[in-house]
């Protein structure tokens, strides 16, 4: 009788040992089934956000540049004024190309807005024209290698906004925006004189 109770005893056990290797065997599927899952969420989140990134960067970062200075034409005397400013524009190293299409008319939108604000006034969207320089193809499209020469005329401006001056030491900023990528300002201050023309670098 006791014989037959130590083996049953001993039976028991095994089933015990059984069990318990069949909840450690079911715990460590179950782990590794979450761990992929889990590395498997990280490396998607790690591709978007670096999608996120890579966006971000091309909102922030400028698509055009400033070759050379921004010149000013003015008319010297007892009251001098600022006839126009002249500047170049060229895309970055990689850049996308930009449009630079001019209006059909008056009432157009230019697809490069150009905003002009001093110390008293804003004027967003002002008219300006373009001139492609050097060995540019026939389209409005600024691309790598091209050069485009920038004109705004102050009556311009003025039409815009009534009422806009510039005068000896006036600090101005033209403030471009492409329909793709960052913005550019373009700070300037008026020399204590004014002169025909006027490097302001």
């Amino acid at each position: 009788m006791k014989s037959i109770w130590q083996r049953f005893v001993r039976d028991e056990q095994g089933i015990t040992a059984l069990e318990t290797a069949i909840i450690l065997i079911a715990f460590v599927v179950v782990a590794s089934v979450f761990a992929f899952t889990i590395l498997s969420s990280g490396t998607s989140s790690t591709q978007q956000a670096k999608d996120a990134i890579a966006g971000g960067l091309a909102q922030v970062s400028g698509s055009l540049e400033v070759r050379g200075s921004v010149i000013a034409e003015g008319t010297p005397g007892a009251t001098p004024t600022v006839d126009k400013f002249i500047f170049t524009l060229a895309t970055v190293t990689g850049g996308d190309p930009v449009d630079l299409t001019e209006p059909a008319d008056a009432d157009s939108k230019h697809t490069l807005v150009i905003d002009y604000r001093d110390g008293e006034n804003h004027c967003p969207d002002i008219k300006w024209t373009q001139d492609f320089l050097g060995s540019a193809d026939t389209d409005d499209m600024l691309e790598n290698r091209e050069l485009a020469q920038i004109t705004i005329l102050m009556s311009d401006v003025a039409t815009a906004c009534a009422g806009v001056e510039l005068g000896p030491n006036s600090t101005f900023v033209l403030e471009l925006k492409p329909p793709s990528g960052g913005t550019m300002p373009l700070e300037r201050t008026l020399p204590p004189s004014i002169e025909e023309v006027m490097d302001l670098g």
